[in-house]
């Protein structure tokens, strides 16, 4: 995916109807531009596959909830069923308000046998330079300390925009139809079997940046009259499974024109 990742960042999310979320699309084509991912793709928008993993315990779930300051989650990430495309091995750590992500390509094969149990060795890695070995060791360490699996399978349609110099120091996203699914089989697929909606039609909205809020980030919260709110997916996803009541209940009617791609129905592939 994009070199300009932001490896250390604060974040502000928000929850939006379809309507208010087309506006601030507008709005942010006036001054960024659309990740180079979504350039070509319908409405700008690119798919995001996430496999969660968490002890039986579901300690980084209860982690998340309890608000634990320091914490982390585990999560395997792909983009497409493409044999050759890579598969990310993610830590996402919350260190007080600051956000600190490590990531590590591996090959696909590599990455289902992670789900699977196994433990491969650095030839996995797509690329072995320092930063990539260091998250794949602390990807690998953390499994094995929680004793972690996969439970949950989340995906959604990313519209992301940055600053079209090369400066990565802020970034805004749009995530729609975002689902969920259990999955505790290893499987690195674009199918969820019987997805269930986490926010309905609404949008979750997220200002990403390494610093300070630049002015448009400012003007863009002001104009549309955001209010911040928690919308962490993996926790959503668990407790939305796990019959507890989500957060956000009054949900806008969703919206028909956004579309899974050949989906009819508004959401992803279904298994049988």
């Amino acid at each position: 995916m994009s070199k300009r990742i932001q490896s250390a960042r604060y974040e502000r999310k928000f929850v939006v109807s379809e309507a208010l979320a087309r506006e601030i699309s507008e709005y942010a084509r006036g001054l960024l531009e659309l990740d180079e991912h979504g350039v070509g793709q319908p409405d700008g928008a690119y798919p995001v596959h996430s496999i969660y993993l968490d002890s039986d315990a579901m300690k980084t779930y209860w982690d998340t909830l309890n608000g634990v300051k320091n914490r982390f989650k585990l999560r395997v990430r792909y983009y497409s069923e493409d044999a050759d495309a890579p598969v990310y091995l993610e830590v996402k750590r919350r260190v007080n308000r600051r956000i600190v992500k490590q990531r590590a390509a591996v090959r696909r094969e590599a990455a289902i046998g992670i789900l699977g149990g196994q433990d491969p060795g650095p030839g996995a890695l797509v690329a072995s330079d320092r930063q990539a070995l260091a998250a794949f060791e602390d990807f690998n360490r953390l499994v094995r300390e929680l004793r972690a699996r996969p439970k949950v399978h989340v995906a959604y349609l990313r519209e992301a925009y940055m600053p079209a110099s090369e400066d990565n120091s802020t970034r805004l996203t749009l995530d729609r139809l975002v689902c969920c699914a259990r999955e505790e089989t290893g499987r690195v697929s674009t199918v969820l079997a019987d997805p269930l909606p986490v926010w309905s039609g609404a949008v979750v909205i997220e200002l990403k940046f390494t610093d300070v809020l630049a002015d448009w980030c400012i003007n863009l919260v002001r104009t549309f009259g955001l209010r911040q709110c928690g919308a962490a997916k993996y926790a959503q996803s668990v407790s939305l499974m796990g019959g507890r009541t989500p957060q956000h209940q009054h949900l806008p009617i969703p919206d028909r024109d956004w579309q899974w791609p050949g989906d009819r129905e508004g959401t992803v592939s279904r298994r049988g």
